[in-house]
């Protein structure tokens, strides 16, 4: 009887002193799960590791727009890179929608915001005659893309386990590296032979290397990641010598074509691992 009195008590403590939460409902908003407590929405475990994973792909399209933009200026593969960046355009646009309706800290919200400032201006330069100036503007736009939505896959990752977020963040971080690779490739060939433009395109296949080696011994993988691991491996020994010829040149198809398998089959990897720490 004691204990049941105390209860009421602290019961009555909490609520009035504002301090006890009461679990309205949880619903499902484009994909992610919410939880209302007291009116306020929170992202479930499981909504965070979504959410991680379409804040990591957001990564991805931002290399791959402007990789598709100088693709086609290059007059290489037009006929894929132009179709793959209308796809890109639409994919981006739906994340960043879901992305704003579903985290409600006003820092990342406000961060949100100037990405899709970036993403306007991007549109807008594809309106715009292909010029040396339009192309380094496309990388600088990519760049802060990338960079903003990289600040929202940190900040997500911090309310998630530690362990689960590295892997999801890892492997997705691989699909935008493939694009990345192939963004500087083109953008040297298309002109802008800076120093900066070699260093970046290196980098990338170096933390691609890196990153695969990670995931190679990774422990919870399952027999199908492993699998696909296994063939990306077989892959990326053959390709990455083709992508640090940079300066050389000369296989802009195939750099095309490989880093997007590369993509496609991180990406598949990447849904593994959500559906697998889900």
């Amino acid at each position: 009887m004691k204990n049941i009195i105390l209860k009421i008590g602290l019961l009555l403590i909490f609520t009035l002193s504002g301090t006890y939460a009461v679990e309205n409902t949880t619903v499902d908003v484009n994909g992610i799960k919410l939880s209302t407590i007291n009116g306020v929405n929170y992202v479930v475990k499981s909504g965070k590791i979504k959410l991680l994973d379409i804040a990591g792909k957001q990564r991805m399209l931002s290399q791959r727009l402007a990789k598709d933009y100088l693709y086609i200026g290059k007059k290489v593969a037009v006929s894929k890179a132009d179709k793959q960046l209308k796809t890109s355009l639409g994919e981006f646009l739906s994340a960043h929608k879901k992305l704003l309706s579903s985290i409600n800290d006003p820092e990342i919200q406000n961060l949100l915001t100037f990405v899709q400032m970036s993403y306007d201006e991007f549109k807008d330069l594809l309106n715009k005659p292909f010029d040396l100036d339009n192309a380094q503007l496309a990388l600088d736009l990519s760049e802060s893309i990338l960079e903003g939505s990289q600040y929202v896959v940190d900040s997500l990752k911090s309310k998630t386990q530690q362990k689960e977020s590295d892997i999801i963040n890892i492997s997705g971080e691989q699909r935008m590296l493939a694009q990345r690779i192939a963004k500087y490739y083109i953008a040297y060939q298309a002109g802008i032979k800076d120093k900066n433009t070699v260093e970046q395109m290196k980098d990338a296949v170096k933390t691609f290397s890196l990153n695969h080696q990670k995931l190679m011994n990774n422990p919870t993988n399952s027999a199908t990641i492993n699998q696909k691991l296994n063939e990306i491996d077989k892959l990326w020994k053959i390709v990455y010598k083709f992508y640090l010829k940079i300066e050389k040149g000369g296989l802009p198809f195939i750099v095309f074509t490989t880093t997007d398998d590369i993509t496609k089959k991180m990406d598949e990897i990447t849904r593994l691992y959500v559906i697998q720490y889900q």
